[in-house]
Formats: C-alpha cells, structure tokens, sequence
C-alpha cells in the first residue's frame, strides 16, 4: 500500500507530462520515448511543410493531388497480406510514386502520410504505433523526393535518355523511401530491448513489401511516359489492366494464404497426435503459465536472480516497492544495487550461503533504497525454483514491504526505553547502558567511568504548592539544562520522581566527575523561569566510580543513591562521593537489615514502656511503647537507626504488627493487675508507611480484639510530615481509625508546617508538644508564651495536650502552671523493661499517690 502511495504522489509530483507518458507508452524506456517524440515532432514538421508548399499549386493541380491522396489512402483499406508473415503491402505506391513524378515531394508526402495512417491504424490499437508510422512515412518520401529531384539532375547531366534517367532515378527513390521508412520503423521495438539490430533483422521480415515498393516506381513511370506520349487514352487501357493485375495478385495471395491454412491443419493434426504421448509437457508449460501469470500479478515483490544475482525478471510489485518509473530498468542489474549499504553484505552473504546449497531456503529483512531517496523494511525470503526451459535452477526473491511494522516497533521501542515526560532514557534504558559499561570495565582493565545521582531538594514543595503541571516544566527545564553541560557522550537518564543519573563514560580519571558535580550545583541552583514564574531550587549529588569493582548495575546504583543521601544529610546542595567509609557504612547497614528481618521473624525484638503521667496528681495515666533491639553481636542497637533501616528495607508494616500486637497484649495483662489500672492506655508510634497502608485500620482491629481491649485504650503516634506528605492517603486511613474508637495524637507538634486549619480538620485527639520547646522552657521565655498558646489552641480544639522530654522538675511545674496535664521525661520516668512496669504498678496499687507508689519500687526501677 505504501509503494501505491508513494507512486500516486510521484504521478502527481511529475504533472501532466508524466500522465500522458505513462498512457501514451508505459513500456518505453528513456532512450525509446526520446526517439519516439524526435520522430514523431520531425515527421510533423516534414507534414506541415509539405502542405504549405501544395498551398501555392492551382485548384486543379489540388484537385489532383486530393484525388490521388483519396486513392491511395482507399487502397490501404484493402492490403495484400504476405504469405507466412505478418506483413502486407498495398497498391497506394503506384499512386503515391506517380503523385511524386506529377506534383512533386509535398504531393507524394502527403499521400504516404494518409497511406501510413490508414495501414498503422487497421493494424495497431496503440496510439504511439498510429501516430509514428505517417511520421515516418512524411520523412521518408520527403526524402525520397528529395533525392529524385538530385538523381534525375545528376543522370541528365551524364547523357542519358529521358525515359531511362526517369526510371533509374525513380527506382532508386522508391528503394530509398522503403529503407528509410523500414528503418525508422522497425528501430523502436529494438530501442525497446536496449539491442542494436543487424541489417538483416531489420529488413528481413520485409522482403515481400520492399519488392512491391520498389516495383511500383517502375510502373509509375511507365505511366507516366505512355500518358505523355499517347494521352488520356492510354491511361484508360492501363488502369482495366492494373485492376487485372491487381485481382490476380490478390487471388494468388489469397490462393498461398489458404495452401498455408491448409499446410497448418496438417501440421496441427500431428502436433495433436504429438500431443498424446506428451501429455506431461503440456502440464509443465500450464504450470509454468500458472507460474508466470502469478509472479507477474503478485501483490508481493518478486524477482528472479542468476546464481551472482542479478536481476532476470522482476514484476511490477517490485518495482513499486523500489519506487521506480516506468522507463528505469532493473532486469540485468545487480540486485544489491537496491539494497542499502548497511545490509548489502548480508544479503550477499545469505546469497552465497543458498548458492552453495548450505540452506535451502532464506529469511531476513533488509533495507531497500527507495526511488525517492527514502528507506524501505522489506521483508525478504529467497529459495531455488527449477526452470522449464533450462536444467540449471534460478534463484526467486519474494519481498514484502513492512515498513510501518518496523517503524511500530520502534517507537515502541523508544517508548519502552524512554521517559514520556523528558524524552531522556528511562530506568530500564540506563540500566542496561550501565551494564554494558561495567561489562566494559571488566574486559578493559584501562576503561573506567563515573556515575552520578541526583535529586532535587525540597521538589515536592514545587509540586504541592505551584501544581503538577509547573512540575512537570521544571523537570523538562532541568533535563534540557543537565543535557546542556554534559558530553556529548555521557548518557543522562531520568530515573523517576526528581531522580536524575548521569554515566560519564571513559572519563580516565575521576576529577572528571567532580569538576561536573560542582558545574552542575552551579547551573541548577540557577534560578529556572516556568509559567512566569522564577523557581529556585538546589540538587544533592552523589557520586561513584567504576574503580570500586561492581559486579552489577543495582549495586553501583544503590551507592550513588547512599552517597546522594550523605550529601542531602551535609546540608544539600552539595555532592558526596561513595568511599571506603560508606562502604563500611553501607556493609554495616546491609548487615543490620538482615539480621533486623530474621530478629522480626524470630520474634528476638523486645518493647521498653514509657510511663505517661497526670502532671497535677503525678498518676500515671498510660505507656508509649517503644521498640528495643539488643543485636547478639553489636548490643543495643538504637531505635533511630533499625527503624529507618525498617523503612527502607520494607519491614516496617511488619514491626509496626510487632510494636501492636506486644503492646496491646502487655496492656490486657497490666488491666489484670486491679480494677483500678482498666484505664491506663499505650501509645504505639506508627509510620508513614504504616499511615499509606489501606489495611491499617483492619491491623490496628485485629490486634485489640487479640488482646481483647477496647479501641480507646490504644492511642497511635504520628508526626506531622505524615499529614504534609500524604494528605491524600493519610486522611482517609485515619478516618477509619478514629471510626473504630482508637485514639491518635500528633507527635512532635510545632516542628512541622502544618496550618491551623487543617489541624482543625485533623481527626487527631491529642497534641505532643516537641522535646524541642521542653528542653529550652523557662519562665517567662519565649517558648513558655509558645507552649501556653499551643495548650491553649489544643484546649479550644477539644485536643489533649501531652509534654515530652520533662527532664527537671522546674520544666514539670512550668508545664503544670501552663495549663498542660500530661507529660512523660526522664525526670518522672525513662523506658523500662515490662517486668520493671509491673514492679511499679504492683506498688501502686494499694496507694495511688506516685510518691508512695517510687517508694516501694526498687532502686533500679527510679527513674534517676
């Protein structure tokens, strides 16, 4: 379909011109369209001459030569067809050559010119064959006339008789006009085949019609001389007598053609009673018709190749797949010739290997070189057919145009490997160049390269607050900008989010990379101008070698992104480059987070309680629970350090149902004690993590019911950067929750950014006022008026508010006379063991006043 196309806009590209070519003469090629149309153009010419010239003779002499036109073009109606060829002749020449002697050139010219048309159009329906033969005619008695007018001069001028120089110069005339018209002729066909004929292929079929052409001057000029010595007279005898010679020839003309009729009947019956002992050859040549008549109709492209293959045959398929006109060849040209230079020698490849009977048959898909300078998929399948006519087997291509496949494919490639947004490589892309440069490395011992992560700080603030589209700009600003200061061999790759990577490939050595770091924190710290508006923003990056020995992409990934993490953890805007010592970081931290997963497992991860107290009665009102490693090898290990390992690893939802459940069970046992602790309650801090989680609320349910507890004796802990991060999918998990009848209170309030507002919408029951403002509290200091008008905010929004971080008893009382009831310190009590828990609630049973209660539990137990 696309070759139908191709050629539709090549017709209309090539106007009028090529339309009528292509109507008039399909099957010509260059060199026969040039002769036909100098033909043609000289004949008419030649014509338009004659016919001035014959403007100027009287009306009788135009009666004359009207007469003598009409009779010879009358008698091209009715030719003599030559025994066993497919050639005739008519009696016109007469005529014509006895116009000649009478009126001259421009007479005789314009009589072969009717003759000529007449003759072509009962034998042709081409409209090229009707018009060239009275061309052709018109020169070749123009010519002829020509030359009588010389040769009668030339003779007379010798001596000669009248009548002798009149029939020599008039037979030399005729024999003249039958070679040039003959020849003139008969040079298209062969112009056609791209041959030179010989004088006998030219003139050998034309024996009969040059012996009449040529005897028919002779007869004219007796004509002519018996008219001028006997008068009118004569020419009444001669006519009856050349009606009767003429009858006669054609009685015998017509007498041979039936004897050859009959001679063919003969030969037929013997050839039908051939015919039945050789029934098998027919059925090849219908098979071979069959054959034929498909290639040639094939909707396909096909050829057939000698064995160096070049082109023996070719349909019309294959030449609109090439995009080729219909004058340019391809029969004996090379069929590499079409083929692009990247795939020629691989077809000449598989050529030699089906030559040479290796494989029988051949499939590949190559590049073809189209007409108009485009490249064409061409799916190509090669195989030997046996010939007929020949004992040697031909070589057969088929080719189909799959060019919109390819072209498919390819973009479905490049959307595979690419970034929609930026148009740079994507992960997968980077990943498989990463691998190829570490393979590289291994095998080159000399090659080394650098790889570089980065990430932009505070990205999401430009998402949250100007809109995912002005995002998306500034990502597309900040693509163009990296490609804009790296190499032009260095691969730059989006790897997600704000995730950029850079692969600085053969830098050689690693100031290389270093130099691009700093250039980079340079023109990124730039100020970017999106929608109207300026945005600034820094980018922390960090950065490896090849030099270290990876064994795999994931690997060198993994410790740019830790070194892009130490630069973050520096103050931003800065790169960090990944040595000795975060390897040994990095070592520790993998060997931490496998024995974290097989401490969840076994369940070897223990929980410490921190009492939570009344501030006026000093009673105590709940626990938070909170998680305790003692690794077998490496001690304590602390909370700040598992738990974010726990949220990078992806065990945190599984330690968040450890902290639940052993808490909720830990609680049901202390409510056992005495009625009188059934009100105490235990805070377990949950992550975001936890937070994003949609089963949360159901986790959160089947460990109370486990425990067998009510909602509101769990309270769950959770920071503010929750609320900011995940607005969306924190704020319907937490509706859940407080549906259930479980308590939540926001940890370590006024450290975040949160608004007023939405803390008003927050469905949050209690506030925990930072360890920040505690540790800095004196009276009348800025961060007591802070905490009065956050106590008081709490109590206008019907939210409890707890103090952490009590560390004296000045803070405990300032605290106490702001108005805050509940609080938790080292001052009243650090995180103690369950059993030691049990200890001090067993002594408080019997007096609930907490002195009394200190007083009975062990020294080891006080909180100091």
């Amino acid at each position: 379909m696309k070759a139908d196309l191709l050629d539709t806009r090549s017709s209309e590209a090539r106007g009028p011109w090529s339309r009528l070519h292509r109507g008039l003469m399909p099957d010509y090629n260059r060199q026969t369209t040039a002769y036909w149309w100098i033909t043609v153009s000289i004949g008419a010419a030649v014509l338009a001459r004659a016919l001035d010239e014959l403007s100027a003779l009287s009306l009788l002499d135009l009666a004359e030569v009207g007469a003598a036109t009409a009779i010879a073009v009358l008698a091209g109606f009715f030719p003599f067809r030559v025994p066993r060829s497919k050639n005739s002749f008519t009696a016109g020449e007469v005529v014509i050559f006895l116009l000649l002697l009478l009126q001259g050139p421009a007479a005789a010219t314009l009589a072969a010119a009717g003759e000529g048309l007449v003759g072509s159009w009962r034998t042709s329906k081409r409209w090229t064959s009707r018009i060239i033969s009275p061309a052709t005619a018109s020169i070749a008695m123009f010519g002829a006339g020509a030359a009588l007018q010389g040769a009668t001069s030339f003779l007379q001028s010798l001596g000669l008789p009248n009548a002798a120089v009149l029939l020599l110069a008039m037979t030399g005339s005729a024999l003249l006009y039958f070679l040039i018209n003959t020849a003139l002729i008969t040079a298209v066909p062969f112009l056609k085949r791209g041959e030179w004929p010989t004088p006998a292929e030219m003139f050998g079929n034309f024996g009969w019609v040059g012996i009449s052409v040529v005897g028919s001057a002779p007869v004219a000029c007796l004509l002519l001389l018996a008219y001028q010595h006997a008068g009118i007279v004569v020419l009444m005898v001669a006519v009856p007598m050349a009606a009767l010679l003429v009858t006669t020839l054609h009685y015998f003309f017509r007498q041979q053609q039936a004897n050859e009729a009959m001679r063919k009947h003969h030969l037929d019956a013997i050839e039908r009673e051939a015919q039945l002992g050789a029934r098998h050859v027919r059925a090849l040549e219908a098979s071979e018709r069959r054959f034929h008549s498909a290639f040639t109709h094939a909707s396909i492209g096909m050829a057939l190749l000698s064995p160096e293959g070049r082109v023996v045959q070719a349909n019309e398929a294959l030449r609109s797949l090439l995009g080729l006109g219909s004058y340019e060849s391809i029969s004996k040209r090379l069929i590499t010739d079409f083929v692009d230079a990247a795939d020629v020698d691989l077809l000449i490849t598989r050529l030699a290997r089906l030559n040479a009977k290796q494989v029988e048959s051949f499939s590949v898909e190559l590049q073809l070189r189209h007409g108009e300078g485009d490249v064409v998929w061409a799916a190509v399948h090669g195989s030997f057919i046996s010939d007929i006519e020949s004992a040697s087997p031909s070589l057969i291509l088929q080719l189909q145009d799959v060019t919109a496949r390819r072209e498919a494919e390819a973009r479905l490639q490049y959307i595979a490997f690419h970034d929609s947004l930026t148009g740079l490589p994507n992960r997968r892309r980077f990943q498989d160049d990463l691998e190829q440069a570490l393979a590289l490395a291994k095998a080159q011992s000399t090659h080394h390269f650098s790889l570089m992560f980065l990430d932009f700080d505070r990205f999401k603030l430009v998402n949250d607050s100007l809109g995912h589209a002005i995002g998306d700009e500034f990502l597309i600003a900040v693509a163009r900008r990296i490609q804009q200061n790296v190499r032009p061999k260095d691969i730059v790759a989006r790897l997600g989010g704000d995730e950029f990577a850079i692969l600085t490939d053969d830098t050689g050595q690693e100031r290389y990379a270093v130099g691009l770091a700093e250039r980079l924190l340079d023109v990124l710290g730039r100020p970017f101008r999106i929608a109207g508006t300026d945005i600034k923003t820094s980018a922390s990056i960090g950065i490896t070698f090849s030099s270290i020995g990876y064994a795999t992409p994931s690997d060198m990934l993994r410790d740019a992104d830790v070194a892009m993490y130490k630069a973050k953890a520096n103050g931003r805007a800065r790169y960090a480059t990944f040595d000795a010592l975060l390897q040994t970081e990095v070592s520790h931290r993998g060997r931490l987070e496998r024995d974290l997963r097989s401490a969840l497992a076994a369940g070897d991860l223990s929980v410490a309680y921190q009492p939570i107290f009344h501030l006026e009665s000093r009673r105590i009102t709940g626990f938070e629970a909170l998680a305790r490693w003692n690794h077998p090898e490496l001690g304590a290990i602390s909370p700040l350090s598992f738990i974010a390992i726990a949220e990078e690893a992806g065990l945190v939802i599984a330690l968040t149902d450890f902290m639940l459940r052993s808490a909720c069970r830990q609680l049901r046992e202390w409510h056992r004690l005495d009625p009188s602790l059934g009100e105490l309650s235990i805070h377990v801090n949950v992550s975001g993590h936890d937070v994003a989680h949609r089963g949360l609320a159901g986790r959160v349910s089947a460990a109370i019911e486990e425990a067998q507890l009510q909602p509101h004796h769990l309270t769950l802990e959770l920071t503010e950067n929750i609320l900011i991060e995940r607005p969306e999918s924190a704020l319907p998990t937490l509706s859940e929750l407080r549906a259930l009848g479980v308590g939540l209170s926001l940890d370590d309030f006024g450290s975040g950014y949160s608004s007023l507002r939405r803390l008003s919408e927050l469905p949050v029951s209690s506030l925990k006022i930072d360890r920040g403002f505690v540790q800095e509290l004196q009276r009348g200091s800025g961060e007591a008026a802070v905490l009065r008008a956050i106590v008081s905010l709490g109590a206008s929004l019907g939210k409890s508010i707890i103090a952490e971080g009590i560390e004296s008893a000045e803070q405990m009382e300032t605290l106490r006379l702001l108005g805050c009831r509940a609080g938790q310190g080292y001052h009243l009590a650090r995180p103690l063991a369950a059993g030691l828990i049990g200890k001090m609630l067993a002594g408080s049973i019997s007096n609930p006043a907490l002195r009394q209660a200190r007083e009975r539990v062990p020294a080891e137990v006080q909180a100091h």
